[in-house]
């Protein structure tokens, strides 16, 4: 049996200027879960302290609206289940899983770059030959997260992509991100010495795959990265579709 783990921020607090919360972005690991499971894939969610919240902003209609609101209002879905039964890292087996998909929310860049117990269970699941994924601002979990083969950073070299600076421009929290000393998607890619792929709109649906890091943009993108890491794996199987 496939196994995915999720990867959720821990950080729940205020971030925006009109005092809403930062956090999980819902679709973010929503659209993701759904993809694993479609395919028949065991899904776990981890976050770093084994806690989590909502970024407000994703629970509104402009984010979410149709099957996805359903699912997040029926506290008896599959997807609520697993939230509620989030684990810290020590309660994961890295062993057990083949994908590490990092969601995101802004709250992602305040603890997933510290957040060691995170990094550790993905450099083994890419290490043991596992798919390594993350959208919009879920690649901070990037900044020191190492391919134990090489030393260096698993982003080193590969073309990559993620919330763009124009997006947290138009979204006016650039000014918020410098006031905390967040680093942005786009400035931890260039510090890594990755490449950064930018989609032609902030907002459109853009992923890209280099060996087994797979990478998007936003929360219109979280649904064809889980896609692309789903073939990848498969690719890498050898097999049309993974079933162990």
């Amino acid at each position: 049996m496939v196994k995915a783990l999720i990867a959720v921020t821990s950080y729940n607090d205020v971030f925006y200027e009109d005092g809403a919360k930062t956090g999980l972005f819902l679709t973010e690991a929503l659209h993701p879960f759904e993809v694993f499971r479609a395919q028949g894939y065991d899904v776990d969610f981890v976050s770093e302290n084994g806690t989590f919240g909502y970024d407000e902003h994703s629970l509104s209609p402009d984010f979410l609206d149709g099957d996805d609101k359903n699912i997040h209002l029926n506290a008896h879905s599959e997807f609520n289940i697993g939230l509620k039964n989030i684990k810290k890292p020590s309660q994961v087996d890295a062993s057990e899983y083949s994908f590490f998909f990092a969601s995101a929310g802004h709250g992602t860049l305040f603890d997933y770059p510290k957040a060691s117990g995170l990094q550790e269970l993905a450099q083994k699941i890419y290490a043991k030959g596992g798919v390594v994924a993350a959208v919009c601002h879920g690649p901070a979990i990037f900044a020191n997260l190492i391919d134990t083969s090489s030393g260096r950073p698993i982003v080193e070299g590969k073309t990559v992509t993620g919330f763009t600076d124009k997006g947290e421009e138009q979204m006016q929290v650039d000014k918020i991100m410098k006031s905390k000393n967040l680093e942005s998607v786009e400035e931890l890619y260039k510090r890594l010495g990755a490449k950064y792929s930018a989609p032609n709109g902030p907002w459109d649906d853009h992923s890209v795959v280099d060996g087994r890091v797979v990478t998007g943009v936003n929360p219109q993108s979280a649904n064809s990265t889980a896609k692309k890491a789903v073939q990848v794996l498969s690719e890498v199987k050898g097999i049309d579709k993974v079933t162990g």
